[in-house]
């Protein structure tokens, strides 16, 4: 049940990216199923696969793409699909996937800024560990109006450069 859409490309070539970009996740933190699993999504034509699909591709259980899927949606990487009168699911990857996941982190980025305050305060901010702390909020603080910058002039670039809108 291979995805017509690569059907002529070397499939170990495809194989070889997959594998290898996954390791490159990895390395950056990411679990190892969803990483191989993004990867495979990633290089498939269509940007969708079913569980059979990937778990065939990847020569892994049903179960393990279930588990890697489940922490991909829940990190904004991958979203689930009904296939059209199936009752099978296809995840997809989509081409502002990047954009999606950092963005996501604002939440992130707020409660750990949050967090901190609370640290400074709790601390004291004229003691090491509270200038530390505050240090620590100052960078997220920092980070957080630089990425709202980034991702727009991110945006601008995409649309020029791809034509979305």
């Amino acid at each position: 049940m291979t995805e017509p859409s690569t059907a002529g490309r070397d499939s170990r070539a495809v194989s070889k990216f997959v594998e290898g970009f996954a390791a490159q996740l990895v390395e950056a933190g990411m679990q190892r199923m969803a990483a191989r699993v993004f990867a495979a999504l990633l290089a498939s034509d269509s940007g969708a696969m079913t569980s059979a699909e990937l778990g065939e591709q990847l020569r892994v259980s049903p179960a393990a793409v279930s588990g890697a899927v489940r922490y991909l949606a829940q990190v904004h990487m991958v979203s689930r699909e009904r296939e059209p009168g199936s009752r099978r699911e296809r995840y997809r990857v989509h081409s502002d996937q990047w954009y999606e996941a950092v963005t996501s982190r604002d939440a992130v980025l707020k409660r750990w800024e949050q967090s901190l305050r609370e640290g400074v305060d709790s601390l004291g901010a004229g003691t090491p560990a509270g200038e530390r702390l505050a240090e620590t909020l100052a960078f997220f603080e920092y980070l957080d109006g630089e990425l709202v910058q980034l991702m727009a002039r991110w945006r601008e670039h995409r649309d020029r450069t791809f034509g979305k809108g």
